[in-house]
C-alpha cells in the first residue's frame, strides 16, 4: 500500500527520520465526511517542506480521514511579479513556477499522486522545486508523464500556462482570506492550530505527528457524530 520511496530530512536545523510517502487510505468509507486540512506554503520554503514531512507522517496513519490541500503564500499586484503572472514570491520566480506546478498537479491527480509529486521535489532540494526537469522527474515518480499530461499543459512552459497562473492567484488570494500569512501555517477544519516559521509556535494541541493525528481523529469524530 505503501510506496518504497524513503523520503528525507528537509530541514538543516531539524533532523527527521526517514518515512515511506504517503500513498492512499487505508480504509474506504462509503458516506463518511472528511477533515479538510491547509498547509499554507511556499514551494520553496524550508518551513514548508519541513512541515510537509511531518504530515507525509500524519497522512500514513489518518489519510482516509481527511481532505488536505496547499494554500500558496505571496504578493499579487506587487513590484517585480513575476513575468506575466501578477504574482511576486518570496522565493523568487522559481518558486513562483514550483507553486503552479504544484497547484496543477493537485487539480488533475488525486491525493496519493500529487503527494508523491511533491514530495519528490522536496526530495530534490528547495533549489529544483520549479523547474521544468525536476517536474518531468516528480511526475515520473508519482506515476504519470509529464510531458503528455493535462497538469503540463496547465502549468505551461517554466510555470506560467494560462490555467496555471490563474490556479496560483486563486490560491493567493484564498490564503489572504483564510488569514495566512506565514509559511507553514496548519488549518485543520477551518481553525488555525500551527505554525512552523524556524520554530514551532501557536501550537496549542501539539506539533509532533502524534498530535496532529490525535487533532484529526477527535475532529473525525465529531464531523461524523461518531460515538
Amino acid at each position: 500500500m505503501l510506496s518504497v520511496l524513503s523520503l528525507f530530512a528537509v530541514c538543516a536545523q531539524v533532523a527527521l527520520s526517514r518515512s515511506v510517502p504517503y500513498n492512499g487510505p487505508q480504509t474506504a468509507f462509503v458516506s463518511d465526511v472528511k477533515v479538510p486540512v491547509v498547509l499554507g506554503v511556499m514551494s520553496r520554503c524550508p518551513d514548508a517542506l519541513l512541515c510537509e514531512s511531518v504530515w507525509d507522517r500524519v497522512l500514513q496513519r489518518v489519510g482516509d480521514k481527511v481532505d488536505i490541500s496547499l494554500s500558496f503564500i505571496a504578493k499579487v499586484g506587487q513590484t517585480r511579479p513575476m513575468k506575466s503572472t501578477g504574482v511576486t514570491c518570496l522565493h523568487g520566480m522559481e518558486e513562483c513556477a514550483g507553486n503552479v506546478h504544484e497547484l496543477c498537479v493537485t487539480k488533475y491527480h488525486p491525493t496519493p499522486e500529487w503527494w508523491s509529486f511533491l514530495h519528490c521535489e522536496n526530495f530534490q532540494g528547495r533549489a529544483q522545486v520549479g523547474l521544468p526537469d525536476t517536474a518531468v522527474k516528480c511526475a515520473e515518480v508519482a506515476g504519470f508523464q509529464w510531458e503528455n499530461d493535462r497538469a503540463r499543459e496547465c502549468a505551461g512552459d517554466n510555470g506560467q500556462g494560462h490555467e496555471g497562473v490563474r490556479l496560483l492567484q486563486e490560491s493567493v488570494k484564498t490564503s489572504m482570506q483564510l488569514g495566512i500569512k506565514t509559511s507553514c501555517t496548519i488549518l485543520i477544519n477551518g481553525r488555525q492550530v500551527c505554525i512552523h516559521d524556524g520554530t514551532w509556535y501557536e501550537c496549542e494541541g501539539g506539533h509532533t505527528p502524534a498530535d496532529f493525528i490525535r487533532q484529526i481523529n477527535e475532529e473525525y469524530e465529531r464531523l461524523n457524530d461518531v460515538d
